[in-house]
Order: structure tokens, then C-alpha cells, then sequence
């Protein structure tokens, strides 16, 4: 079974910063009992589902961006993932868009208990008022080209998309492209064999 340490191992993850994703460990399997946060099928293997999913987009961030502290939006945001592990983890602000209000409490718990720099918004991301930010990510939220909508009043110049996807994303980035321009960069997922990692930059509606 994938461990907390198996994931500080594979990503050179810092003691303090582990012990902070363990406090959120601990938090998703209590409020779990009670609420239903992530399918119950995959607790078990949180570490790799979950954690590893969300964190391996760092290295690929600080990577892209350098020691920038970045301002994410995390659209669909449910439990936290990928933005507040990101957030966790010091990749910078990460602004939680979720419209279930007791996903929000949790991950304001979360927030609180880890030090993490997020705002939680507890809305439909069309609801919410644009403001600039740098990155937009998601997770297991809806298809590419809903999410671009979505984003779109948020894009700036060099915002850039960086999506968690399954082996569908081939299909819905053609969909998308039907309808956007974009550079797209494509990571192998270390969680899922057929998981992919999406970064869409120069976006601009055909």
C-alpha cells in the first residue's frame, strides 16, 4: 500500500511539509465517516489516489515558475484536491471554488490546521467575480472545454491551465480545440497509469 513516506520519497518531500499532508490525511478520514467527501472506495489508498494525484504538480510547477509564489484557482474543488495540497505544500495562494457547503467547512478546517494560504469559496465558479490569478487547476470536475469556459473570465495573457485527467483527455482536448487555440503539454501521472497531466497556456477562443 502507498504510504505517506512512499510520497515524501518519490517527490522529496520536507519532513514539516509531510507532517502537515498527514494532519490533512487525518482530517479526510474523520470527516469521512460522517460526510462523504471522496468515494469510500478510494480511502484505503489515499496516499496514492488522493495525495500523490494533488502533489506530484508541484515539482512540475516550481519546475515551470520557478520559487514564484503563485495565485491558483481550483475549479469543482470537493475535498481539496489538487489546489489545497498545493497550497499545503507551498506552491502559493490557492483559492478553493466548491458550491457544497460542508466540502468548504472541511477545507477550511484543513486550512486552518495546516498553515496552508488558501480562500475557500463556497459558490459555483460562475458566480464568482474574476480576479487575475496564474494557473487554473481541477480535478475529476468536468471536461476540458467546461472547464475553459468556465476559466475564461479569469484568463489573463499568461494563465495558464494545468488539468488532472484520465485516459479520456486525448478525446476532450479535441473537443476543445474545436473551439479554443491552445499549447498544450502533456506530463505522464505517477498515480495513474493512464492519468495525464494537462498544461494548456496561450489560450484563445477560435
Amino acid at each position: 500500500m502507498y504510504s505517506a513516506d512512499d510520497l515524501a520519497r518519490d517527490l522529496d518531500v520536507s519532513r514539516e511539509t509531510l507532517d502537515k499532508l498527514k494532519i490533512y490525511a487525518g482530517l479526510l478520514a474523520k470527516w469521512q465517516k460522517a460526510k462523504n467527501l471522496v468515494a469510500n472506495s478510494t480511502l484505503d489508498a489515499m496516499w496514492q489516489r488522493h495525495f500523490l494525484d494533488s502533489a506530484q504538480m508541484a515539482p512540475l510547477l516550481r519546475k515551470a515558475y520557478g520559487d514564484r509564489d503563485l495565485t491558483m484557482l481550483d475549479i469543482g474543488s470537493g475535498a481539496g484536491f489538487p489546489g489545497l495540497v498545493l497550497a499545503v505544500m507551498d506552491v502559493g495562494h490557492a483559492h478553493m471554488v466548491e458550491a457544497n457547503g460542508r466540502k468548504c467547512i472541511f477545507m477550511s478546517q484543513v486550512s486552518r490546521e495546516t498553515s496552508a494560504t488558501a480562500t475557500i469559496h463556497n459558490e459555483r465558479i460562475e458566480a464568482l467575480e474574476p480576479f487575475p490569478i496564474d494557473i487554473v487547476t481541477s480535478r475529476a470536475c468536468a471536461r476540458v472545454l467546461q472547464l475553459i469556459e468556465w476559466a475564461s473570465p479569469f484568463l489573463g495573457n499568461t494563465t495558464e491551465m494545468w488539468l488532472l485527467k484520465g485516459e479520456g483527455a486525448d478525446e476532450e482536448l479535441t473537443e476543445a480545440q474545436a473551439c479554443w487555440k491552445m499549447d498544450v503539454t502533456k506530463h505522464k501521472s505517477l498515480s495513474d497509469p493512464n492519468g495525464v497531466i494537462l498544461r494548456l497556456s496561450k489560450l484563445e477562443r477560435l
